[in-house]
């Protein structure tokens, strides 16, 4: 089986999705697409480079660096042992059942679905989303453990030491001859610090049950959703918690907790991502790098720029240079 769950192996150097195209794609691959809004099957939805890294059989790999022009959504029907996708710019949402995680740049995911609980993975509108997507096809040739017989949805942070190593080994890659070598280390590294713990460990009980004591109802749903979507939207408007938690009728300390479990990360974290996001676009748009800092909040430079880096991979300097 050749299958992804965000993006099917393509070897196009640069190319355009549009709604077409994706179409085929998912025909193809066994992949549903769904675009934001109403979109003419010739119109661009993402642009940039998608494709894959011969590794071995059991192994599939695929690079994927886009700039994402209309939200859209993808859902995988076919099942795989284990899937994992690492965010190295940009960010995502990724469902599986009722468990949902959003993620942001040095984030990754591992998966366990099949095809009555498919894995969705949301990819909004933004400058650049740069993933690196790997497939297990069988466990048995690389010794790995089997998956669990339910969907399975673990969230986890890459060590600086094995991101760096991921984008020095896209932005400069070796020989051709030693990129499979490369690749098929970091491949397993990636493996190694993203498969779950075994679910029968205490680890993963403790986790299994500390994810339990938050409850969400369908109204919570709803309402994170709507405030999640809110923030993106105005991500420059003078937010405080406990007005937030007015607008979805909880208290600071229930929005705080319920939105950690949803998204996988906190509030502000969110909002500084918006906000870090609405700079790119200020800074394609030729804003100074100060001018920039201070419209998404930051009052020195220097702190803006470490958490530019750290959101997209890159010093807001570099984005002024490329326009």
């Amino acid at each position: 089986m050749k299958s992804l769950a965000t993006h099917p192996p393509i070897n196009q150097t640069q190319q355009t999705l549009t709604s077409q195209s994706l179409e085929q794609l998912g025909l193809r691959f066994g992949i549903d697409y769904r675009i934001e809004g109403r979109c003419a099957k010739v119109a661009p939805v993402a642009q940039g480079q998608v494709h894959d890294v011969s590794l071995s059989p059991s192994l599939h790999l695929t690079l994927s660096d886009l700039q994402v022009e209309r939200t859209y959504w993808s859902t995988s029907r076919q099942s795989v042992p284990w899937f994992i996708s690492v965010v190295l710019e940009g960010h995502i949402t990724a469902t599986v059942g009722s468990e949902c995680f959003a993620l942001m740049a040095g984030d990754g995911l591992c998966a366990h679905f099949n095809s009555q609980h498919s894995l969705t993975v949301c990819q909004p509108a933004q400058p650049r989303l740069r993933t690196v997507n790997l497939a297990v096809l069988a466990t048995e040739p690389h010794g790995l453990p089997l998956s669990p017989a339910a969907p399975l949805l673990h969230r986890w942070r890459l060590p600086e030491a094995l991101l760096l190593a991921l984008r020095a080994n896209i932005d400069q890659p070796t020989s051709a001859c030693r990129q499979p070598l490369v690749w098929q280390g970091l491949a397993l590294q990636l493996l190694g610090h993203g498969l779950p713990a075994d679910p029968l460990s205490p680890l993963a009980a403790r986790s299994a049950s500390h994810h339990r004591e938050t409850r969400l109802t369908s109204r919570d749903r709803g309402c994170l959703a709507t405030l999640h979507q809110q923030i993106a939207d105005q991500p420059m408007k003078n937010y405080c918690l406990d007005g937030l938690a007015r607008d979805v009728a909880m208290s600071p300390s229930s929005l705080r907790q319920k939105f950690r479990a949803y998204y996988g990360y906190s509030l502000f974290e969110h909002l500084r991502q918006c906000r870090l996001t609405q700079a790119y676009h200020d800074l394609q748009r030729g804003y100074s790098v100060q001018q920039a800092a201070h419209a998404s909040g930051y009052r020195h430079a220097t702190n803006f720029a470490t958490a530019f880096k750290r959101a997209f991979g890159m010093a807001p300097h570099a984005v002024l240079k490329r326009h």
